[in-house]
Order: C-alpha cells, then structure tokens, then sequence
C-alpha cells in the first residue's frame, strides 16, 4: 500500500490511546471511518488517498498518517460530537504549534484581507459541497483561535486609507462607484440578512458568498478613501453573514474562517461595533461547539474594543451572550449579573439618539428574552437539571415565543424559542406540553432549512423519549419527527 493514503512509518510505536477513545465513542467501525476518510478526502481533490480498515488498525497502534488525513479526522470526530476536536486531541501531532497552522492567523492588512476574502470566497463558490475548502481548513478553539484574534484591537498601518489604493489585477480602472451604486451594495446586504432570519442559512448561503467575491472584485480597483471604507464595511457585514449562515447549517470550520475575514474587514473599515457584533457571532459558535470560555474570552474582546463606540443596544447584546457564556461555565452569580445588565442596558436603547445599524436591529424584546431565558436554561442544565433556574427560564422563554409568534420576518428564532421552551417544559417534567410545542417547531423548521434548528429538534426529542419514552404524546412525537423532519446529513 506504499504511501497511498499519506501515511508515514514510525519507529518505536506505542498505541494511540486519545485516538482510540474518541474512535470506540464514536460508534463507527474501522470500515465506516476509512470510508468517510477516503469520502472527505475525495472532497477535497486528495485522489491519493485509499485508507481501509488495516490502516486505520495501524492508526490506532500509532501510526502517524500524513496531512491532510489529521484535519479529515479532526472534522469527522468533531461533526460527530458536535464539539472541536483537535488535531492534538487525537494524539496525531505535538500540541504545541505555531497558531498560523489553523489558517486564522492572518495579516491584518487591507490588501491581503481583500485578497484573502477573494481567494477563500472563490473557493468556496467553485467547491461549494459541504465547506471543505482545503486542508488548511480547521476549527480553531483556546489560544490559537484568541491569540490571533485579539491583534484587532492593535492600531495597524492604513493600507487604503493613506491613498495607496491597490493595482488592479486587469491593470485597469473599472470606474469609480457612484453613491447610488454603493447604496444599491449596501440595500442587498440588508436583503440578504432579513432573507436569512425568514429562511435560514441554507438557501441563500452561495448568493451571499457571491456578492462577497463581487465587493472584493470592486475593491481591488482604485477606489477613494470613503468609497474604499465603506466597501470594506459591506465586505465585512457579506463575510459576517456567509459565516452565520454557514455556522446555521453545520459547516463549522468554514464558518469561522469567514468569521475571521469579516473582523480583518471590520478593521478595515473602522468599524469597531461591527467588529464586537462579528466576535459576539464567533462567540455563539463557540458556546454551541461546547467552548463557553473562548466564548467568554471572544465577548470580553467585543466589550473592551467598541467600550466608547457601542450603542446601548449592541452593548445589550454583548451583555446577554455574556450571560450565556457564564452560564454554560457554571457561574450563576456571573450570569445574573450579566443579565441585569442586558436588560438595564436594553432599557437605555429607546433614548438613543443615533440610528442603529442594521445588523443590530435583529436585537428585539423578543431576542433579548430569548437571549436572557436560554441563560438560565442553560444554568439549569448544568446544575443538573435544577428546578430553579428552569422556572426563571420559563416567564421569560414564553415571553419570546409570544412576541416571535406575531413577527413573521424571524422565523428561524420563533422555531429555536418554541424548542427552547419545550425543553424548560421537559426540566419541568411537563412532557405533554413539551410535545406540543416540538411540533409547533417541527411546522416552523418546514418553512427554515437551518440544520441548527433541525439538529435542536432531535435533541428535545431524544431527551423526552429518554425521560418519559413511554408516554403516549411522545411516542406520537417520535413518529411525527420520522415522517416530518427524516434523518439527514449533519450538514449541507
């Protein structure tokens, strides 16, 4: 078999014990992993590559495979248990590696930041299946991702901003961008977002990464300074939303690339609230991946960076992905306190002067009650299913799903606020109640293709059917999830 599937011979071998434990987790036989690794690898144009259950044998006795068979790995166990595992979690490599290897640890200039988003959109757009754009691609958590990160917050050489616009790549002008021409980008920024909320991230994702590659296209043109700024703003908003959209329907690593580039862009343009509103995204990413304290870290650098520039509102949502940050660590006096202050700062937000951009206005009542009940749902949890917290999630939980039900445009958060409540109502131990609104959600995630929301679904129905599996509402609920929401594919 030679060096067919990338693998390279190692003396003195000891069995790999990290790898063995996550693989008997995983469920999977030796034949299933070697075919996803030769699938994955196939994905991204590793034709090379031809692993069997032998080698996959000799994985586990500690043989160290070649790259890019440690990333495909990393991928495989870390779509399987919904959390990142890392290259040197599997014991595949030293622990200690330059951060610049995870592929987020990039120049924080203007040109590269355009030709970085131009190239990593490109790729995205010509492989467009499953967001396996390169064997550079993998999730980043702890000091590689917040390392790398917190150098936004470091005053950096103007690139376009001093004048000197970049060549462009045709040796021609294209022409200068009219103001109705820059409005126009900015209006479908605005469409793109208000079709996401309707609709989810799975059916508009290529339009976005589409229009992304135009705005960089547009910005390698000679461009005046404000024009220059506020393409660069467009680029990070169109950047920030293929990122959640990505993150919407399951394709981690890709999502938090686009992350990254959209805070390089934010930097660009001067925009430090767009900035804190990007990390609060990547923040949500990491909470749901299972990292509260990068989660904590990304939402303490959004406060510190936009401390004299945020409005009360964006502050308020900083505050309420705070509280959820502690509350998945653990911290009820932490989390509390954060969310006093969501709801104090919210309060503020009416008497605010300017007009918020409209990448904050998604931050309603509704969301700020969703935020704040998802806190101390989440508390409950991991104080053991406790009471307490579940009968402070609850007022406020149903408070959100009230208000998302008459608001038609936000549909994916009335279908995560109907599971939301349905699973308070299981900590409760109200099974009947909880089922009736699992299939309330079940009609909404019809109308959403978000496999967040699906994935959310499948959870709440597992737990009910391990808590009260005998149940007649739940056996039914079990039989209305088959037929309604079938097993699919962990991403699209």
């Amino acid at each position: 078999m030679g060096g067919s599937d990338g693998s390279a011979a190692n003396a003195d071998k000891r069995p790999n014990e990290l790898l063995a434990s996550w693989f008997v987790r995983s469920g999977w036989s030796k034949g299933e992993l070697a075919r996803q690794v030769n699938r994955r690898a196939r994905q991204l144009g590793a034709n090379h590559i031809s692993t069997d259950t032998s080698r996959v044998r000799r994985w586990l006795d500690g043989e160290n495979p070649r790259e890019p068979i440690p990333r495909i790995l990393s991928e495989l166990f870390s779509e399987r248990f919904g959390c990142v595992v890392a290259v040197e979690d599997l014991g595949l490599r030293p622990a200690h590696q330059s951060p610049s290897v995870s592929g987020i640890d990039l120049p924080w200039t203007g040109p590269q930041t355009v030709a970085m988003i131009s190239e990593f959109s490109r790729s995205d757009l010509m492989l467009a299946r499953r967001g396996f754009l390169g064997t550079s691609l993998a999730l980043s958590a702890g000091p590689s991702l917040i390392e790398p990160v917190q150098r936004w917050l470091v005053p950096s050489p103007a690139s376009l901003r001093e004048g000197t616009p970049p060549a462009s790549p045709s040796g021609r002008a294209r022409g200068r961008l009219s103001q109705p021409e820059l409005d126009l980008l900015e209006t479908t920024t605005v469409m793109f977002r208000k079709w996401d909320a309707q609709c989810g991230g799975g059916l508009r994702r290529k339009a976005v990464v589409g229009q992304l590659h135009e705005v960089t296209d547009l910005l390698q043109e000679p461009q005046p300074e404000a024009t220059a700024r506020r393409l660069f703003k467009v680029a990070a908003e169109l950047a920030e939303l293929a990122g959640w959209m990505s993150y919407d329907v399951g394709l981690q690593p890709t999502a938090q690339k686009y992350f990254v580039l959209a805070l390089h862009a934010a930097k660009e343009a001067g925009d430090k609230p767009l900035g804190s509103y990007i990390l609060s995204s990547m923040s949500r990413q990491m909470i749901h991946l299972g990292r509260p304290e990068d989660a904590l870290e990304l939402i303490h650098l959004a406060q510190y960076g936009s401390r004299d520039c945020a409005s009360p509102r964006t502050q308020a949502m900083l505050y309420a992905m705070e509280a959820r940050a502690y509350a998945n660590m653990g911290q009820p006096g932490r989390c509390k306190r954060a969310v006093r202050m969501a709801e104090d700062t919210f309060a503020d937000a009416e008497d605010w002067d300017e007009p918020d951009p409209d990448w904050i206005r998604f931050f309603s009542e509704a969301e700020l009650y969703a935020e704040n009940s998802h806190s101390f749902r989440d508390l409950a949890y991991v104080a053991g299913r406790s009471p307490t917290y579940a009968s402070l999630a609850e007022p406020l939980m149903r408070k959100a799903v009230d208000r998302f039900a008459e608001d038609g445009e936000h549909q994916r958060s009335y279908a995560l606020n109907l599971i939301g409540m349905a699973t308070v109502h299981l900590l409760q131990r109200e099974p009947e109640q909880s089922a009736v609104l699992t299939k309330r959600a079940l009609e909404v995630a019809k109308k959403v293709r978000s496999e967040r929301v699906n994935t959310r679904i499948r959870k709440t129905v597992d737990t009910a059917v391990r808590d009260f599996g005998d149940l007649r509402e739940i056996v039914e609920l079990t039989d209305h999830l088959a037929t309604h929401l079938p097993e699919t594919a962990e991403a699209v």
